[in-house]
């Protein structure tokens, strides 16, 4: 029996905060098991939140300055974490994601900013990160990467979606597992509740208590993206420069606005899992399970239409793993990277090869 006790960090693309979880794993027998022990989640300031924003357009000189000032105040956060857990000495590394500010894998380059031997030197453990750049240089979509963690701790379930700022799905069938970004989901329905002065649309009810508009829906619908073939990922850029401008066309109400897209995002996961079924041709039975986390698992309007453009059961798991899953997977993928092994898959990114993904830095 071998174990680990790992910090994961996951910057989201809807920006709602850096999450943090304390895990361990255990390979008894080559079967993987995991305890996820402490959490917690730092808000961004509002200077951080204008500073992560303004990247994509900075010039260099801020998106480095940026790089080695989140990778700080990364290592500061964690420090603060491992002493209100009392987490000294059992943690044997920290696996970051860092934050995504450009993906463009068709041009071969992805960015996460985070500095990782900023983290290092400011924890004094090893700290792993840039998870993504192995698979982009063999020619993968770079995303999703969490697919190693549904293969390994969530064997039982035959898909798993995660409804974060983009929704992704990652599929076990024949022997192999596959994985791609579905859509544009929280940052859309986040962005229209703020106009409203909410953080979010709560259980949905926003969305519930609007009309369906058609017109909409069938624009959105039909935009290119959803006709591709996986593999295939998003870039956050495709929120505001594709989607939005469409739902902006329309002089609705807000709440319309999220009806309309909430059934846009549900259709949509509908759509790729028929998709998914075509070309490999598989059938879905109503016995098989879809493990859903990220936030709009707590969005239970979403949930309900979801559940009624799927053939399959969707099962919502503890909050813990709802909120925390993709921090959990960072954590892992550390582990399989000091480890020497494979953490993203080429079944599922598209690339040339498997690869162990991640740059060690050392204190």
């Amino acid at each position: 029996m071998e174990k680990y006790g790992v910090i994961g960090l996951m910057s989201g693309s809807s920006l709602d905060g850096l999450d943090i979880a304390y895990c361990t794993f255990t390979l008894t027998n080559g079967k993987w098991s995991f305890n996820i022990e402490q959490t917690d989640v730092v808000a961004y300031s509002d200077e951080w939140m204008q500073d992560i924003k303004s990247m994509p357009i900075a010039n260099a000189k801020k998106l480095w300055e940026c790089h080695a000032g989140l990778g700080n105040y990364f290592g500061e956060c964690v420090k603060q974490f491992i002493a209100k857990n009392k987490l000294e000495g059992k943690v044997d590394l920290v696996a970051s994601h860092g934050h995504t500010i450009f993906h463009f894998p068709e041009k071969r380059f992805t960015a996460q900013v985070g500095d990782g031997a900023a983290l290092a030197a400011i924890t004094n453990l090893p700290v792993i990160c840039d998870f993504r750049s192995a698979d982009i240089a063999d020619g993968g979509q770079g995303t999703p990467i969490v697919p190693i963690g549904d293969k390994y701790l969530f064997p039982d379930h035959k898909l798993c979606l995660n409804i974060g700022g983009i929704a992704n799905v990652s599929c076990k069938v024949n022997d192999s597992i596959i994985a791609f970004d579905i859509c544009v989901a929280n940052q859309i329905l986040n962005m229209l509740a703020n106009r409203l002065g909410q953080d979010y649309d709560k259980d949905g009810a926003l969305a519930q208590s609007g009309k369906l508009v058609p017109e909409l829906l069938n624009k959105l619908n039909a935009l290119h993206y959803y006709d591709m073939t996986y593999p295939k990922s998003l870039d956050n850029s495709f929120s505001k420069e594709v989607i939005l401008p469409i739902v902006e066309e329309f002089k609705i109400s807000i709440e319309d606005k999220l009806r309309t897209y909430t059934e846009h995002v549900a259709q949509q996961l509908g759509k790729h899992l028929q998709l998914v079924a075509d070309k490999e041709k598989i059938n879905f039975a109503s016995s098989d399970k879809m493990l859903v986390t990220g936030g709009g698992a707590f969005n239970s309007f979403l949930i309900e239409r979801m559940q009624a453009n799927v053939p399959i059961q969707i099962e919502v798991p503890t909050q813990d793993v709802v909120k925390f899953k993709e921090a959990l997977v960072i954590a892992f993928m550390g582990v399989l990277r000091m480890r020497n092994e494979v953490n993203v898959l080429k079944s599922v990114t598209g690339a040339a090869k498997d690869s162990v993904g991640g740059a060690v830095y050392r204190p």
